[in-house]
C-alpha cells in the first residue's frame, strides 16, 4: 500500500484535477485506490458529485457531536475507486489542532483502520502549507506537486520543499517528491522554454508524464465525474491513463530494487536456471524517426503499457530513435511516446484498434535479429 499527497499551496495548478484524475485511472489500471478530500473548499468531493453531510471532520475533530469512524463515512466512485469527502468544517481543524499533542499524527490515526483495504491512498491536501498539510505530508510516502510551467511556480515547489525538510528534521519522517507538468500548453514557445528549466532543475524529481491543456478536463468537473468516464478517448483522459502506468511503474521499480539483497542470495543452481530462461528471449530493436523530439519511450504489451526510465528509453542517434528488447517468440502490441504523446509506429503497417479509438503497432518476433 502507497499513500500519496497531491500538494500545492499555489491554487489553480490542478492539483485536484490530477487526484480526481489520477485515482480514476489507478482505479482504472486494476489497483484499488482511496482519494482523501481534505482541502475544506470540498473541490474533489465537489467535483465528483459528492454531497455528504459527513466528512473527515468527523473522523478527527475531538470536538464534533457526530464523532465516526473512517469506513463509515467511505463513498463508492468508480469501480475500485473511493472517496472521503470533505466540507468547509474542515477548516477548522487548523485551529482545533494547534494545541494538540500529536496533532501531526491525527490523520495517520484515523486511516489506520482501512489503510490495508487499498493499494493507493491519495490525499487532495488544502492549498496552504498548516497542520492538515502536515499531516497529509506526514502519514505519506510519497508527494506530488502539481505546477504549471511559470516561474511563480517554480518558487512555490521551493517553498513546499522546505515544509518537507522540516517534517524530516522535526518529525523523523521523509517523503519522495515528485513534480508533475500541468496545463502545458504546446501552442506555447515559452511554455517549451520553461520545461527545458523545469527539466533541468528538478532532474530526476519530475514525471516524463505531462498533462496538456485539454478543454474536457473542465468539462468533466462540471458533469461530476472523472475524465476517464467523461470521455475516454481525450487527449486529458490519456494524459492521466499514462501518468497513472508511469506511478505504478515507478512503485514497481522501487519494490524490486529493495528486493535486490534477496535476489542476490540465490544459490548457484538457482541463477544457472535464470539464465537459461533469460537466453530464450531474443533482441528485438525498435526504430522511430524523430528529429524533433525531446524524449522518447517504448511501451507495449510486453511490459504492460509501462512507462520506463531505463530499459525502455530510446535512444537518439541523429534524430532515429532506437532501443532493443529482450522479448520471446509471439506477437506484441507496442506503441512510442514522443514528448509525452502517445503514437502508432508510422512505418509498420500492421496495426489493431485499441480501446480508446486509435492503434497499436504490432510486432511479431520470430527470429534472434527482429528488428521493427
Amino acid at each position: 500500500m502507497k499513500t500519496i499527497s497531491i500538494v500545492n499551496q499555489k491554487g489553480g495548478c490542478g492539483k485536484t484535477t490530477t487526484a480526481i484524475n489520477l485515482a480514476s485511472s489507478l482505479g482504472n489500471n486494476g489497483k484499488k485506490v482511496l482519494l482523501i478530500d481534505l482541502d475544506p473548499q470540498a473541490h474533489a468531493s465537489l467535483g465528483l458529485n459528492v454531497d455528504s453531510q459527513d466528512s473527515i471532520y468527523n473522523v478527527i475533530s475531538n470536538l464534533t457531536p457526530r464523532k465516526l469512524k473512517i469506513q463509515n463515512i467511505v463513498k463508492r466512485v468508480e469501480d475500485n475507486f473511493d472517496i472521503v469527502p470533505s466540507n468547509v468544517l474542515v477548516g477548522t481543524l487548523e485551529q482545533e489542532l494547534s494545541d494538540e499533542i500529536g496533532r501531526e499524527l491525527k490523520l495517520s490515526e484515523g486511516i489506520n483502520p482501512i489503510k490495508g483495504n487499498y493499494d493507493y491512498i491519495l490525499i487532495d491536501c488544502p492549498p496552504s502549507l498548516g497542520i492538515l498539510t502536515i499531516n497529509a505530508i506526514r502519514l505519506s510516502d510519497e508527494l506530488i506537486i502539481p505546477v504549471e510551467t511559470s516561474r511563480f511556480s517554480m518558487q512555490g515547489v521551493e517553498h513546499l520543499m522546505d515544509i518537507v525538510r522540516l517534517v524530516k528534521d522535526r518529525l523523523n519522517h521523509e517523503v519522495k517528491c515528485r513534480v508533475l507538468i500541468t496545463m502545458f500548453d504546446s501552442r506555447l514557445r515559452h511554455s517549451f522554454q520553461m520545461l527545458a528549466t523545469f527539466r533541468e532543475k528538478f532532474k530526476e524529481m519530475l514525471f516524463d508524464t505531462i498533462i496538456h491543456i485539454n478543454v474536457k478536463l473542465k468539462e468533466s468537473v462540471v458533469m461530476g465525474q472523472s475524465v476517464a468516464l467523461y470521455d475516454k478517448y481525450c487527449r486529458g483522459s490519456k494524459d492521466y491513463n499514462t501518468l497513472a502506468k508511469e506511478q505504478i511503474f515507478l512503485d514497481k521499480k522501487t519494490d524490486e530494487k529493495s528486493s535486490e539483497e534477496v535476489l542476490q542470495s540465490f544459490s548457484k543452481k538457482m541463477q544457472e536456471l535464470v539464465k537459461e530462461q533469460t537466453e530464450t528471449f531474443l533482441q528485438t530493436q525498435f526504430t522511430l524517426d524523430a528529429p524533433e523530439a525531446k524524449n522518447v519511450y517504448l511501451t507495449g504489451s510486453f511490459n504492460n503499457w509501462s512507462l520506463g526510465k531505463d530499459d525502455y528509453r530510446m535512444r537518439n542517434n541523429d534524430g532515429q530513435w532506437q532501443v532493443k528488447v529482450p522479448l520471446k517468440p509471439g506477437v506484441y502490441e507496442y506503441q512510442f511516446i514522443v514528448d509525452g504523446v502517445w503514437m502508432e509506429d508510422p512505418d509498420n503497417p500492421r496495426r489493431q484498434k485499441n480501446q480508446f479509438g486509435d492503434n497499436n503497432s504490432l510486432v511479431e518476433v520470430t527470429t534472434a535479429d527482429s528488428s521493427v
